[in-house]
């Protein structure tokens, strides 16, 4: 009996070590479990004001109304035999220099021929010189003909070279980038800088123009919606074959080649929609592919630009501003959970 009794008390003190060891196990799990739930409270509104911003829903904007065009603006007249009114600074140099300089000059110099060919018809007729004159060299007329062409040609060549400067010279940094994509027969339109995919834009039916107010084999279902008084960078290539990226009104014409990403910029001076075509021959829809930009204020552009799902320039730094702002009042909450 006295034998069963130590064993009895030799395996009691053997196992207690380890019953006491697992007994504070399990009270500091039950401790932990039990705070738990308050640590994780008190540390709720730190990590709900670190992501507010992001956590916070997104206001669903609506789109702009769609701006309905204005007859004779951005399209063709019927009957013009001119340029189209322009609306960037371009445009108007060009305009001028076609209306005020180049078309007066053609028709002076084509004046001055008529004027002379009819002259020598009569002066030097057969009936008026029986014997006809033997002149072969004329100094002072051989200086006028090569010195007033070289005068002309300078004149005209002052504003054309300012132009073609003008046309090319980089865009500013703060200039809005537009990818254009040019497809057999459709374009493509990105916005990089405000977050928004690629969409197409395709031709109206007739009837579908007829019942929006446009002119037919010109409107678009989806335009290029481009701000007012804002410089734009339109980055123009090709998808397929070499397409060409013109709007007459706004002075813009650039080839979208494959493999090749050509750049244009311009800013528009006034609110309307703006009409062009593709402008090289790239197939049998060729005639099919439509350019039709939608210039909006600046204060509509951006509805619209929310309303794609596209961010502001500048939003991200504020949002990201006050994620900070709210870090460091959530510090001391997990410090108590510590």
């Amino acid at each position: 009996m006295n034998k069963v009794k130590s064993l009895v008390l030799a395996g009691l003190l053997a196992f207690a070590p380890s019953i006491a060891m697992n007994g504070q196990a399990l009270a500091q799990d039950n401790v932990a479990a039990a705070a738990a739930p308050a640590a994780d409270n008190a540390a709720a509104p730190a990590d709900s004001a670190a992501n507010a911003t992001e956590a916070a829903p997104v206001a669903k904007v609506a789109a702009p109304p769609r701006m309905k065009p204005t007859e004779g603006i951005g399209m063709p007249k019927p009957g013009e035999v001119t340029l189209q009114e322009q609306f960037t600074s371009t445009g108007h140099t060009a305009r001028w220099l076609h209306d005020k300089m180049l078309l007066p000059l053609i028709f002076a110099i084509s004046i001055l021929v008529l004027a002379l060919m009819l002259y020598a018809m009569w002066k030097f007729r057969a009936s008026a010189n029986p014997i006809p004159s033997k002149t072969s060299h004329n100094t002072l007329i051989e200086v006028v003909w090569t010195v007033l062409p070289v005068l002309i040609l300078l004149v005209v060549a002052v504003p054309s070279i300012g132009l073609l400067a003008d046309q090319y010279k980089p865009a500013p940094k703060d200039a809005l980038t537009v990818k254009v994509t040019g497809y057999q027969w459709y374009w493509g339109y990105e916005y990089p800088d405000a977050g928004i995919p690629e969409f197409v834009s395709n031709m109206l039916t007739e009837e579908q123009a007829n019942a929006s107010g446009e002119p037919h084999q010109l409107a678009a279902d989806n335009r290029l919606v481009l701000p007012v008084g804002r410089p734009i960078k339109l980055i123009i290539t090709g998808a397929d074959v070499i397409h060409s990226f013109a709007v007459p009104s706004l002075w813009v014409k650039m080839d979208a080649v494959p493999g090749r990403l050509n750049e244009k910029s311009f800013t528009i001076e006034k609110p309307g929609v703006y009409y062009g075509q593709c402008s090289e021959l790239c197939g049998a829809r060729h005639g099919f592919m439509p350019i039709a930009i939608e210039a909006l204020p600046p204060a509509q552009f951006d509805q619209w630009v929310l309303s794609q799902g596209g961010k502001l320039p500048g939003a991200a730094p504020a949002a990201a501003e006050t994620a900070q702002a709210a870090a460091p009042a959530a510090a001391p909450v997990a410090d108590a959970k510590l």
